[in-house]
């Protein structure tokens, strides 16, 4: 492929999309780009004030349980404040956090700040995805959604690099400058970032649908059995794409390899990302998002599994890179899907369940990781997780072919020529059943 070539496809991936869509985006770069409190949490708790490596495992767990419940909360705030208040209130209450862990010393002071800064910060997420469904016409979306993406690992690269200015600054100067960098982002938001809630119907079944609008709960949400069928099916892929985190490292240190070695391969995944995920979506656009979505589940069933056969430093890496591609391919499909299933006026809700799914992995998967690691073996992990990226790839292909494909036709569906008005027919009864092949009325 000439540099011609890339430069087109990297022209047309960026392309066609609304000015409010790249204001967001440089929110989360500008976002991320300050992430320094989860990067030197766990370094500044033992190095700096003295902790164990338990507490320190244990203040991160917290975040991500934070995050269980601030994502629901997100969702829901998203769909009765809006999504711009929404955003920038929960921007403002993590830099507050962040800004907070550069004075408080006291374990439990720590473990407040880092438990609410993981509810406010998995909080914006459902406005962030709900305001790009909202403004990206339906076409784009999953191309829109890979571009965030690629934001946000660009940012938390840049986040990476500032270990070394640990060294002279201290880690309270990194977590203040994480602050502000987060009330940049909220500014951003607030000065040009417009409010895309829809707006109430008008009509004379205005009041009607009004009432039905506000009575969508979490619950209303989980009866989607479509919609209930993706959450379950990302929660397992989720498991298999944090177990790596945890036992990647443990794993290598029990063949003999340093920590820097560890370093150095977990780091190919972020290059890879920064690197190719504008490829890689344009390599994707426009494919079946089930068959993208059994693709990537089956890249991280592949990439970790392959984990028990490697030996080298270099071995590993190449699974990270297997497993890194289905991360790029699977998590802006997956962001897409969720638009796609989400009627209009809850898709903060929806956005905010999904997201509560990757909370529940980011909680869970490390501690049964660990566990079977120290127990079983690292080997049983990796059989583990690629059983489990088999099973959801299966789950993908029959599960969810039928509702993903309907909305993908009616996204597709060409505009109608002008011309004489008919008759309307009579709407069809829609019968909503339990299976996920039965898809519920859209709004």
């Amino acid at each position: 492929m000439s540099i011609s070539t890339l430069r087109r496809s990297a022209r047309e991936t960026v392309s066609g999309l609304p000015p409010g869509f790249w204001w967001l985006w440089l929110s989360t770069l500008v976002n991320r780009t300050g992430a320094f409190v989860l990067t030197f949490l766990s370094l500044y708790l033992t190095l700096e004030l003295g902790h164990s490596a338990w507490f320190a495992g244990l203040v991160v767990a917290l975040h991500g349980l934070g995050g269980v419940a601030g994502s629901p909360l997100g969702g829901v705030l998203t769909d009765r404040w809006g999504r711009r208040p929404t955003m920038i209130t929960m921007h403002l209450a993590a830099a507050a956090c962040a800004g907070a862990l550069a004075f408080v010393t006291s374990a439990w002071g720590i473990a407040t700040a880092v438990l609410l800064m993981g509810a406010a910060m998995q909080a914006v997420r459902p406005p962030i995805n709900a305001t790009i469904a909202d403004m990206v016409p339906a076409r784009d979306v999953r191309r829109a959604y890979s571009l965030n993406y690629w934001a946000l690992n660009l940012g938390f690269a840049i986040a990476s690099l500032g270990g070394g200015a640990a060294a002279f600054l201290g880690y309270r100067t990194l977590f203040l400058v994480d602050a502000v960098a987060t009330v940049l982002c909220a500014v951003i938001v607030f000065l040009r970032l417009p409010e895309t809630r829809p707006a109430p119907r008008s009509g004379p079944r205005a009041p009607t649908e009004s009432a039905a609008e506000e009575k969508v709960s979490t619950l209303t949400v989980l009866r989607d059995a479509p919609f209930r069928t993706l959450v379950l099916l990302n929660l397992l892929v989720c498991l298999v794409f944090t177990a790596p985190w945890i036992g990647l490292p443990l794993t290598m240190a029990d063949q003999g390899l340093s920590t820097s070695s560890y370093g150095a391969v977990i780091a190919v995944n972020g290059v890879v990302i920064v690197g190719f995920q504008l490829l890689v979506n344009k390599l994707t656009d426009k494919r079946s998002p089930v068959l993208l979505l059994v693709l990537s589940s089956l890249l991280f069933g592949l990439g970790t599994g392959a984990t028990a056969l490697a030996g080298s430093s270099v071995a590993f890496a190449a699974t990270v890179v297997v497993w890194t591609v289905g991360e790029m391919i699977h998590v802006p499909t997956n962001a897409a899907a969720t638009a796609r299933l989400a009627p209009e006026h809850a898709r903060g809700r929806y956005q905010g369940v999904m997201g509560m799914s990757w909370a529940v992995a980011g909680f869970v998967a490390p501690v049964l990781a660990g566990a079977i690691v120290d127990g079983p073996g690292p080997d049983v992990l990796w059989a583990a997780t690629a059983a489990i990226g088999v099973l959801a790839a299966a789950g993908y292909a029959t599960r969810l072919r039928k509702a993903l494909a309907e909305d993908e036709d009616v996204v597709a569906a060409p505009v109608p020529v002008p011309g004489p008005v008919p008759s309307p027919a009579p709407a069809p009864v829609v019968v909503k059943g339990g299976d996920a092949e039965d898809s519920p009325v859209r709004t």
